[in-house]
C-alpha cells in the first residue's frame, strides 16, 4: 500500500488523526448488518461500536475460536468532532475479532507504541519527519507464537522500515524483536507491505513486499527466528507495472492453493483514495516468476491482468471506491477476501469490505460482487438466473486529475458518475440469450454461468443496496477484465 490518506501527515489535514471459524452464523440476516455511513460514530468514545468501520490495509488470521483483523493506524474523523474524547491512550494497529467474519468486536491495538529503531531508521532517512503511524500488518502464526510483520515510513519517500514483533495471543501484547527489511533513499525498493507465505515442497519462508518504489519483492526468512535468512538481504523482484515512475503497484498479498498448486500474488493498483483495484498473478513457486491472465511475467514494466475489484456503483448506493489492498484468507477450502472500501462521495470514511471468492475452471479467483453477510453458498437452478440483473464491467478509469507519487492530490477528486464503473440492467432470457451490457449468450455449465466466451462462478449472496437475498455472478472477460452481476428482479 501506498502513503496517501491514511499514511501520513497529509491523512490529518484530510480525514485522520494520528473470524467464523468454527461457530459461523448462517442465518439469514433480515436487513444490513450495519451501516456504511459511520459518521456519527466517529470519536473513540464509539470503538466498541465500530465493527468494520475505520478498516484499511487488513490483514486476517485465524484463531480456535475468532477470526482476528489487524489494519493500518487510519481512521476518519467527521468535521468538528474531536477524536479522542475520552482521553485514553491510543496504540498502534488496532485489532478486531470476530466469530463468523461479519459481525467484528473492537479488541484494542497491538502495541502500546511505534518502536523506537524504527521512528529512529525513517527519521534519520527524511529530515526528521515520518514515523507517525505504523503500517499494513500481516500476522503469521509459528510454533504457537503469532508474529506481527509492520510497516513504518515517510510519505512520498522510501524510508522506511519493516520490523517484526511477537505475542503468544492474537490479542496481545505484543513485544517487539527488531527489523527485518529496512530502506532508505538510496535503495531501490520500499520496506512496507510484508506478506508471507511457506513454500509447501521445501518448507522455506519467503516474505513479499514493497510498493510504488522499485516495485515488489521476495526475500527468503529464517522460519526459526521470523527475520531474514541472511543479514541484510532485500530480496528478488517479482512486480512491477508499466508508467512504474508515476503509477502505484503495491500491497502484496500471497496465498497458496493446496488444490491448484499454484501461488497466488494479489497486488493493488492505482490511487488508494479512488481507483485502488486489486489484480492477480500466480506462479508454481512462491519465489517466482509470477505470470498474469495472458501469461506475462509480472516483474516485467507491463500492467497486468485480471482486474478483480475496482471503483464501483450499483444502484441504489452512492458507489464504492479504493477497493484495494487485500488480505485473503483459506477457510478449510473456502476462500474468503478482505479489502478496505472508501464510501461516496466523500471517500473518506473506509469500511472493510468481506467478499467470499471462488476459483474458474482456469485457475484464476474472482470475488463475489457483494460483501459476505453470513449466508452459505448452495446449489442456484438455471432457471432462476432468467430474469432482469445489474451487470457491471470493471475496468480501468481514466483519472481525474494529475497524480502526485502517484495519489490523487488535494481537490483532485470530483464526485460523478465517471468515477465509477457503473451498473447497466441487463435480461437474461430463458432462451439463453442476453438483452444489453454487450453481451449475447448466457448458457449453464455445471456450477458456473458462462456469458459468451466467458465463464463466471455463481453466488447465493446478500444484496446490500437493496436488503435482500439474492443470486450473483463473477467473471473474467477476455481482455482480462472483470464482470460482475446481481439479479435484481
Amino acid at each position: 500500500m501506498n502513503l496517501f490518506c491514511p499514511k501520513s501527515s497529509l491523512v490529518l489535514i484530510l480525514v485522520a488523526i494520528v473470524a467464523s471459524g468454527c461457530n459461523r452464523n448462517t442465518s439469514k440476516p433480515g436487513k444490513n448488518p450495519y451501516e456504511d455511513d459511520y459518521s456519527s460514530i466517529t470519536p473513540i468514545s464509539f470503538k466498541d461500536s465500530w465493527g468494520t468501520a475505520n478498516v484499511h490495509d487488513p490483514c486476517i488470521v485465524k484463531s480456535d475460536s475468532f477470526y482476528y483483523v489487524y489494519s493500518t493506524d487510519a481512521y476518519y474523523v467527521k468535521h468538528g468532532l474531536e477524536f479522542n474524547d475520552t482521553g485514553e491512550h491510543i496504540g498502534n494497529i488496532p485489532i478486531r475479532r470476530s466469530r463468523d467474519l461479519v459481525n467484528w468486536e473492537f479488541v484494542g491495538w497491538a502495541l502500546d507504541s511505534i518502536p523506537q529503531a524504527a521512528v529512529n531508521h525513517v527519521r534519520s532517512f527524511a529530515e526528521g519527519k515520518g514515523a507517525d503511524n505504523m503500517w499494513a500488518p500481516y500476522v503469521y502464526k509459528h510454533n504457537g507464537i503469532y508474529r506481527l510483520y509492520y510497516s513504518v515510513s515517510s510519505f512520498g519517500t522510501n524510508a522506511s522500515y519493516i520490523g517484526m514483533a511477537e505475542s503468544i495471543s492474537p490479542e496481545g501484547p505484543f513485544s517487539d524483536v527488531g527489523v527485518v527489511v529496512s530502506t532508505d533513499s538510496s535503495s531501490v525498493m520500499n520496506a512496507i507491505d510484508a506478506s508471507l507465505v511457506k513454500d509447501a515442497l521445501t518448507g522455506r519462508l519467503w516474505m513479499h513486499y514493497g510498493s510504488y518504489f522499485g516495485g515488489l519483492h521476495a526475500v527468503e526468512l529464517d522460519e526459526a527466528t521470523g527475520l531474514t535468512k541472511t543479514q541484510g538481504d532485500r530480496g528478488h523482484l517479482i512486480a512491477t507495472r508499466a508508467d512504474k515512475e508515476t503509477r502505484i503497484i503495491e500491497a502484496p498479498e500471497i496465498i497458496y492453493n493446496p488444490e491448484l498448486q499454484q501461488y497466488y500474488l494479489f497486488v493493488s493498483y492505482d490511487p488508494l483514495f479512488t481507483y485502488y483495484n486489486v489484480r492477480v498473478g500466480r506462479s508454481d513457486k512462491p519465489e517466482g516468476p509470477f505470470v498474469d491472465f495472458f501469461g506475462n511475467d509480472m516483474a516485467e514494466p507491463i500492467d497486468n491482468f485480471p482486474i478483480l475489484s475496482h471503483s464501483y456503483m450499483f444502484e441504489n448506493h452512492p458507489g464504492w471506491s479504493g477497493n484495494g489492498h487485500c488480505a485473503v484468507l483459506n477457510d478449510k477450502g473456502r476462500y474468503f477476501m478482505l479489502h478496505q472500501g472508501r464510501l461516496a462521495p466523500e471517500n473518506l470514511m473506509m469500511q472493510m469490505h468481506v467478499r467470499e471468492m471462488k476459483w474458474l475452471p482456469s485457475g484464476w479467483p474472482v470475488i463475489s460482487p457483494q460483501r459476505y453477510a453470513g449466508l452459505e453458498q448452495r446449489r442456484i437452478g438455471e432457471k432462476e438466473l432468467e430474469g432482469l440483473w445489474e451487470v457491471i464491467h470493471l475496468s480501468s478509469l481514466a483519472n481525474q486529475t494529475e497524480l502526485w507519487q502517484g495519489q490523487i492530490p488535494p481537490g483532485g477528486w470530483t464526485y460523478s458518475k465517471t468515477a465509477f464503473n457503473v451498473s447497466e440492467r441487463v435480461n437474461l432470457n430463458k432462451r439463453g440469450d442476453i438483452e444489453g451490457g454487450g453481451f449475447n449468450k448466457w448458457d449453464v455449465e455445471g456450477d458456473f454461468l458462462k456469458i459468451d466466451d466467458s465463464v463466471c462462478a455463481m453466488f447465493s449472496g446478500w444484496d446490500w443496496e437493496n436488503q435482500r437475498e439474492t443470486i450473483l455472478f463473477s467473471g473474467i472477460l477476455a481482455d482480462g477484465t472483470s464482470v460482475w452481476g446481481k439479479k435484481i428482479e
